[in-house]
């Protein structure tokens, strides 16, 4: 009987390899997903290890003593209590430092200067004048810091160390230990600020009552010799490559765990690192591999069941007659058994197991590809679904020919086998109940990507797949009948062989199915891609954001402008932080937008929100020079003081300039300031109390400025009030009625109006109710909802953009920015960085578009969908065998039908146009239902695909395939089955030609 039946193998041994190569697709299938995603999460680890930044590979131990104690080298600084735990840690490098405050070298006692020793400084930092450290009492101090203070080589200085004096508001620095001299040794600038070597220290951050940026770096013997207040202790480490390996992450977590644990039972000791924050990015994206892999996944291998189910069934049907002859015999039911399904089940068989192999070699040679040097880690979890693919593909191989198995002799000889309508329309009930089933938790679940939600997309496609198949061939048995009655009678040989053949509307549902499965999944890698594009551009803000030391407006706009003056490729931003009652967003350089920003689609032109923003306004009242003069009468029954707010037009900063305490009567009031010894824009005057709580109420008019242009005063409407003042035109100058007190919010502010007001701003989401950004002027600056945005770059919805030249202008506190930015276009010159420097923009961080964008291409969500190009390749293989195999049973006897036409006189013509377009117009029409199924698939469940990154920016992103996508998917898969189906009618209209 064995024999018999390989004999059967043999006979018909082209359907055989195929149906073996659908099963081998069908395992195989069923393989790739568990290894790839083995492979997948290798490589999703290599990526973040490699993209990872210095502090994500770094760790480090802190502790702060009031000074060195008995168990502390103050040669090595070291921790000895915690040295075995280090020791347990290899692969690091380590650095020892120590680090106190102290005061001396700066004029300002707003904050402390960093005295810092630590361990191999002259190799990592560049000496700019003198040498590098070589005995006791010597210092390092930064260039700017030198140049700030005359400071040369050879020079003394006194350093103490200080303490906080948390009584004064803000809080200062003391001196509070014995001063200690040094000598200027050098001055030096760090070669890299970013570099792994400086760890988590900030050392070269700057700010108002932060810090210079510059610390004064020592050796540990001065540092041994300085009385101290407070020191602070660290050991850094820093990843040597291959210690964040992608073969032992988990023993690294536990490592970390481990010092972490025993730090904290130490007295006075901190731990800190950056790497399980890198840990934690490579779970999630392997969580979102594991999401995403399988959801094309369970289509595909549904899609290859149906397949074998599809084919099996098609080929049996073509064995009736010698099934019947066995019937007819009276064979036992077991030898009709064998005989009815042991042909396809030997090939079915060979191919699972040939699958189990391919399916894993497949996947080593994309990775190979895909990821060199990470590997495949074949594993033996990889081959856990082949044995269920396996019987899966065994049932659908028995199910497809129960009709055989139990269907009587009288049925099994009719050349046109009886449609069993009630099982095939229970079985298509089924189908769309679990589509609906599935889809509803899908769409109800907070996690609609686990359960049987996961297998929602795939009976969507099965499901709409059928429906199209039921809906769409009568149509088609309608067209080839009206093509009959009008004489058209290849067409309608072609159409009725279509419509009326046993098993083609499951062969359509299948072909449907197959351009929609290759449609998803590669709707779902461009989705992505674009995505991930516009969470790099849009999200990043422009093609490089330099974030600068902390600088006022006025200094960030002067000299952006400046280093580029015509506005092609560089523009100051400025991030307006938000809170419970100001909006959060942007104030740029609005006239740049245009050639610098990432503007997100559907955005109005950036060159007509610059004019919203910008319109035009008077120039603000200037001075030439560093006198300024005020000419003025006041009458107050008590003391009031008066200041000026400027900004430098040269960009050398900006100043609130004391004229002193204001007399009754008319007086000049007189002062000069270095700040505008290039001219100097004026903000505004502030008039306040003298000191005592009371309240006083007075009145100063203004005679006379002595700007560059003459202000006219006695227009009250160019020129507005902040506080308990009101503004008045008096013959002679500008009135102002005032009300102030000694406290501070109790001022009053008057400002030249060079500015629309409210502040014109455009706004991305929904709308706040009185929208507004406090901090900048006298009291919030209101907005005016003037434009409408998408999003706005780089804050993302709910956020304002306004202009930052016009918000400057409001501004009266010469207090600098916190992280001032220069976005550069993609128009920056090579040596932009450079050219920063020169003009007075230290660099703090430095971010591309293209460095975010590779980032994202690391994570879990890109790396796992390439598994969805990999799944659309092998359902257009199952396609085209599906078809191969439909077309090579259908042979036999279209060849003996069209033989009979041809014999009874039916032209060569015709009879060409039934062979050759009966599977084309099958496949087009296949095709073409199915883009529809995979976008209505894509809207069903596509929302929830993590496809753009773990934690995408607040942008719109792309929700939908490209059209070009899907039409490349279904065009590649399009032709492939075309092929198969011309070379069909071409071998079948030659064999007719024959007889």
């Amino acid at each position: 009987m064995i024999s018999l039946v390989l004999a059967m193998v043999w006979t018909r041994r082209g359907q055989a390899v195929t149906l073996a190569l659908l099963a081998l697709l069908a395992v195989a299938s069923a393989v790739a997903a568990p290894a790839y995603l083995v492979a997948a999460e290798r490589a999703i680890a290599a990526g973040q290890i490699a993209t990872a930044p210095d502090n994500e590979l770094s760790l480090v131990l802190r502790r702060t003593t009031d000074t060195l104690d008995e168990t502390t080298s103050s040669a090595g600084i070291a921790f000895p209590d915690v040295g075995t735990v280090l020791l347990t840690l290899p692969g690091f490098t380590y650095h020892h430092a120590a680090e106190v405050p102290a005061v001396g070298l700066e004029e300002t006692t707003d904050f402390a200067t960093r005295v810092v020793f630590r361990q191999e400084i002259c190799a990592h930092v560049r000496i700019v004048s003198g040498r590098c450290l070589a005995g006791e009492g010597e210092v390092l101090i930064g260039e700017r810091t030198a140049q700030r203070r005359g400071l040369t080589p050879g020079d003394s200085v006194e350093l103490t160390a200080a303490r906080q004096d948390d009584q004064s508001r803000p809080p200062t620095w003391m001196a509070a230990a014995a001063p200690k001299p040094m000598t200027v040794a050098g001055t030096y600038r760090a070669i890299d600020p970013a570099d792994g070597y400086w760890g988590l220290h900030g050392y070269f951050v700057s700010g108002t009552g932060v810090s210079s940026g510059e610390p004064a770096f020592t050796n540990a013997v001065t540092l041994d010799t300085m009385e101290r207040t407070t020191t602070l202790l660290t050991i850094d480490g820093l990843a040597r490559p291959g210690t964040v390996d992608i073969d032992r992450l988990d023993d690294l977590r536990a490592d970390v765990a481990r010092l972490e644990a025993t730090a904290l039972e130490l007295d006075r000791i901190q731990f800190d690192s950056g790497i399980p924050r890198l840990l934690d990015r490579i779970d999630q994206g392997r969580a979102a591999a594991r999401l995403l892999v399988p959801v094309i996944a369970v289509p595909l291998v549904l899609l290859a069941c149906f397949t074998i189910y599809l084919t099996v069934g098609y080929g049996a049907e073509g064995r009736q007659s010698e099934l019947a002859v066995v019937a007819l015999r009276g064979a036992r039911w077991w030898t009709r058994w064998w005989l009815a399904t042991g042909e396809s089940l030997t090939a079915v068989l060979a191919g699972a197991v040939a699958g189990c192999l391919a399916g894993q070699l497949l996947v080593n040679a994309v990775s190979a590809a895909l990821f060199p040097g990470v590997g495949a880690d074949p594993a033996i979890t990889s081959l856990r679904y082949a044995p269920l693919a396996a019987v899966a593909a065994l049932i659908a191989a028995v199910v497809a020919q129960r009709r055989q198995l139990v269907s009587p002799v009288t049925r099994l000889l009719r050349r046109a086998p009886a449609r069993d309508h009630r099982r095939i329309a229970a079985a298509e009930a089924v189908v769309a109940a679990l589509a609906v089933a599935t889809g509803v938790q899908f769409a109800l679940s907070g996690e609609p990507l686990t359960g049987v939600g996961m297998f929602a997309p795939a009976f969507i496609v099965l499901a709409l797949a059928l429906v199209a198949a039921r809906l769409l061939l009568p149509v088609v048995n309608l067209l080839a009948v009206r093509a009959l009655n009008r004489g058209r009678l290849g067409l309608a040989l072609a159409g009725l062989q279509l419509s009326r053949r046993p098993g083609a509307g499951r062969l359509f549902a299948l072909l449907v199915a197959t351009a929609a499965v290759a449609a998803y999944a590669v709707g779902a890698v461009d989705t992505a891609d674009r995505g991930r594009a516009v969470a790099a551009d849009v999200g990043l803000g422009a093609d490089r954001v330099v974030t600068v030391q902390p600088l006022t407006r006025r200094q960030l706009l002067t000299a952006v402008r400046a280093l580029d003056p015509d506005g092609a490729w560089a523009m100051a931003a400025v991030r307006l932080p938000g809170g419970s009652v100001s909006v959060p967003g942007l104030a740029v350089d609005t006239e740049r937008l245009a050639a610098v920003a990432a503007w997100p689609a559907g955005a109005r032109d950036p060159r007509d929100v610059h004019r919203i923003l910008h319109p035009a306004a008077a120039d603000p009242p200037a001075l030439a020079s560093r006198d300024i003069l005020i000419d003025a009468t006041v009458s107050t029954p008590g003391e009031m003081r008066m200041v000026v707010s400027v900004s430098s037009l040269a960009g050398h900063g900006d100043a609130l300039v004391e004229m002193g305490f204001l007399k009754n009567g008319r007086h000049s009031y007189y002062q000069r300031t270095e700040v505008c010894r290039d001219g100097c824009r004026i903000n505004g005057i502030r008039l306040s109390g003298a000191g005592g709580g009371s309240t006083i109420t007075g009145q100063v008019t203004f005679h006379q400025l002595n700007t560059t242009v003459p202000v006219t005063l006695t227009d009250a409407a160019g020129w507005r009030t902040a506080g308990l003042g009101r503004l008045s035109a008096a013959p002679d100058g500008l009135r102002a009625d005032v009300q102030v007190t000694a406290s501070v919010a109790e001022v009053v502010w008057i400002q030249p109006v060079v500015t629309p007001y409210p502040l014109p701003m455009a706004f991305a989401g929904t709308r706040p109710a009185d929208p507004s950004i406090t901090g900048v002027a006298p009291v919030g600056v209101l907005l005016d909802d003037a434009a409408d945005l998408p999003a706005v770059p780089a804050a993302g919805r709910e956020s304002a953009l306004v202009d930052l030249e016009y918000l400057d202008r409001l501004a009266v506190d010469p207090k600098p920015v916190i992280d001032p930015q220069v976005w550069l276009g993609p128009a920056a010159p090579a040596d932009v960085a450079d050219r920063m420097a020169t003009h007075g923009l230290v660099i703090v961080s430095d971010t591309t578009a293209a460095d975010v964008r590779a980032g994202l291409d690391q994570q879990g969500p890109a790396i796992a969908l390439w598994f969805h190009l990999l799944a659309a390749v092998l359902a257009a293989l199952l396609g085209a065998g599906a078809l191969a195999l439909t077309v090579a049973v259908d042979r036999i006897r279209r060849t003996e039908d069209l033989t009979a036409l041809r014999t009874q006189g039916l032209r060569s013509g015709p009879a060409g146009q039934a062979t050759l377009w009966t599977y084309p117009v099958l496949v087009v029409i296949a095709t073409a239902v199915g883009v529809l199924v995979a976008a209505a698939t894509w809207r069903l469940t596509g929302w929830a695909l993590p496809l753009a990154g773990l934690t995408p920016p607040d942008v719109p992103l792309p929700s939908r395939p490209g059209l070009l996508a899907l039409l490349a998917a279904t065009g590649a898969v399009l032709a492939v089955e075309l092929l198969v189906a011309f070379l069909g009618g071409r071998d079948l209209r030659r064999r007719i030609e024959r007889r």
